[in-house]
């Protein structure tokens, strides 16, 4: 004898306002703007389980959700599937468990071949928009990561988010980047939106060193991969060369000279810094002046160690500021603040006022940034001020966004190597709020808990992970 039992009914379609909702495993149902302009747009397509009592009232076991939405989006009717009733709590729960354990969300893969096959159809993407109850931006996006054969692998494979997949477009014919950004959506997504920034500032840093170099070979130079060094005996650097009446060589002196050469440095700040060389001085008619050779010699192994982290902290440092400071321009743009946002107001109106004295005087530039309004001329009205006057409800917006931008326009490069009390409060409140840290963020944050007071004056380079803060091992 079977225990499993059939459950058979009949299909009617009923108007979901006179449906009542039975008590459900799910606390509370989510509707989300997108899900009412679906059902708005293509009704409800799958029926949700319902029984009649002995007086007529339908109740709703399990759709809850779509029963909800439907009355939203204004459905005459939708289809309830009418079974017999079972007021047994247990099996109530059960049926609703399976219910939802059954519906499977669609993953981000799953829906942009769904939008791939509407486009085949030949709906345009606010059709498709319009009619999945999706943002036209999601569903351009999704269509360009099908259109792309790593990320329309990736995205199914890997289980990638639409963003996440979208990115690795950006580097096409980069297999390495690709890799390296698959395993960070993989093993720690969080930290997805630094590594994919770093890949970005990299690229353009070399984009800019490949066309430097270009320029350089069309004159005539030999591109060294490597910086001789002052010790080298092959190349001098016309730094500390004299001309023959003791002046400083300069670039244009050595433009038509056999033998010249220069090697390219781009650094985090993304500008291209040459170094140039010839190698036969006599010929030139130059010599070295005095005193310009350094009297230590050639850089220890713990120091080129030393070099390489601090140069790959600065770049990892770059590419964070800007992932940080598009988290800030999202967090001021939101309805809703922090609860403790008054809180943070009044430690930086007073444990950190000379950040917010410094920046206010000079106009607080990264407050308007964050706030995204342009900041007045220096004999026009404030722009904060404006603000506020226009739109009593921001002002609390205006004032956290005056601290942070203060907080914010006192880090540099160097705020990983010496913090301040500032820095340190700075990022342990962002954290705190929700944003991820990057590696060499965490050095500032790190630093504080482990010494309970930031010195000024501490100097030395600290590491972050080498792979994550952008320096290929």
């Amino acid at each position: 004898m079977s225990d499993t039992t059939t459950v058979a009914g009949t299909i009617e379609h009923l108007d979901p306002h006179t449906l009542t909702i039975e008590d459900n495993v799910r606390p509370f149902a989510p509707i989300t703007p997108a899900f009412v302009q679906s059902i708005k747009e293509n009704g409800v397509l799958t029926p949700v389980l319902g029984h009649r009592g002995d007086d007529g009232q339908v109740t709703v076991r399990a759709g809850q959700r779509r029963v909800h939405a439907a009355r939203e989006a204004g459905l005459a009717s939708i289809p309830v599937y009418l079974v017999e009733a079972e007021e047994v709590t247990a099996e109530r729960i059960v049926q609703q468990m399976v219910e939802n354990d059954q519906r499977e969300a669609l993953t981000d893969g799953d829906r942009a071949v769904a939008f791939q096959q509407h486009a085949f159809e030949g709906l345009s993407i606010t059709a498709i928009a319009r009619r999945t109850g999706t943002k036209q931006k999601e569903v351009k996006t999704a269509l360009a990561v099908t259109e792309n054969q790593v990320a329309a692998s990736a995205i199914q494979e890997h289980q990638l988010t639409l963003d996440q997949a979208a990115v690795l477009i950006e580097f096409d014919g980069d297999d390495d980047i690709r890799a390296d950004l698959i395993q960070a959506a993989t093993t720690d997504p969080a930290q997805f939106p630094h590594a994919a920034q770093r890949a970005r500032d990299e690229k353009a840093r070399a984009q800019v060193k490949a066309d430097t170099e270009a320029d350089l070979t069309g004159r005539g130079y030999t591109i060294l991969e490597n910086d001789p060094g002052y010790y080298d005996t092959e190349y001098s650097r016309i730094g500390e060369l004299l001309t023959a009446d003791d002046q400083r060589v300069t670039i244009e002196q050595i433009e038509n000279i056999d033998g010249r050469a220069a090697h390219v440095r781009v650094y985090a700040d993304g500008d291209a810094i040459v170094t140039y060389f010839i190698t036969d001085t006599k010929a030139a008619g130059f010599h070295s002046y005095g005193g310009s050779q350094p009297k230590s010699g050639p850089m220890t192994d713990e120091q080129k160690a030393e070099r390489r982290t601090l140069i790959a902290n600065n770049k990892a440092w770059a590419s964070a500021e800007v992932v940080r400071r598009d988290w800030l321009t999202t967090l001021l743009s939101r309805k809703t603040l922090p609860k403790d946002a008054a809180v943070v107001i009044a430690r930086g109106l007073t444990v950190h006022r000379h950040a917010i004295s410094a920046a206010t005087q000079s106009g607080n530039e990264l407050a308007h940034d964050l706030l995204g309004i342009e900041r007045a001329g220096y004999f026009q009205t404030d722009e904060l001020a404006a603000l506020i006057e226009q739109t009593p409800a921001k002002a609390q917006h205006v004032a956290l966004a005056i601290v942070l931008g203060a907080c914010e326009s006192v880090t540099s490069k160097q705020t990983w190597r010496t913090p301040s009390l500032t820095d340190a409060d700075y990022f342990t409140q962002l954290a705190a709020w929700g944003y991820t840290l990057a590696d060499v963020e965490h050095i500032v944050v790190n630093d504080q808990q482990t010494n309970g007071t930031v010195h000024p004056d501490r100097r030395g380079a600290r590491t972050c992970n080498p792979t994550r803060c952008g320096a290929r091992p």
